[in-house]
């Protein structure tokens, strides 16, 4: 924004252009007196039938307003379902930092407990202890940021 190019210039047409193609659509973001931050993490272990790679999934509620989502294929194959859902909690978490960061930067007091959701109790507890076991030692290191 201090110092935009002509490549900022063709995004935000970009961006225009899909926004008047589209109207109607949106996010419904709801006023209340929560703020609580809660994510929901997911993944489709092998679902790519050519790579076999894995599908992450996500989203993140600030009170009951969907503020972020996102769907991506894994870089790397998972070797098992809690591996892969390990990834999307990794995935999860990466953007739960950012949002935090950005909220803190629009002075909105948000609390330190953010509720990550998951339904694979095999990533539930690597989570919860992460050292280095014999089944989980390929994790690559970036999982442990």
């Amino acid at each position: 924004m201090h110092s935009p190019t002509n490549a900022h210039f063709k995004i935000a047409l970009r961006l225009l252009r899909y926004l008047k193609g589209s109207p109607g659509n949106g996010i419904l973001l709801k006023g209340g007196a929560s703020l609580d931050l809660k994510a929901f993490a997911d993944s489709d272990w092998g679902k790519c039938v050519n790579s076999r790679k894995s599908v992450t999934g996500f989203c993140i509620f600030l009170g009951n307003s969907l503020i972020s989502w996102k769907s991506k294929k894994q870089s790397t194959i998972s070797r098992s379902s809690a591996e892969a859902k390990y990834r999307a909690m990794c995935a999860a978490t990466c953007e739960i930092l950012w949002l935090l960061n950005i909220l803190k930067e629009l002075k909105i007091d948000i609390k330190l407990h953010v509720s990550l959701f998951c339904d694979n109790t095999a990533a539930i507890s690597i989570a919860a202890n992460p050292v280095f076991h014999e089944r989980t030692k390929h994790f690559g290191i970036d999982l442990f940021f």
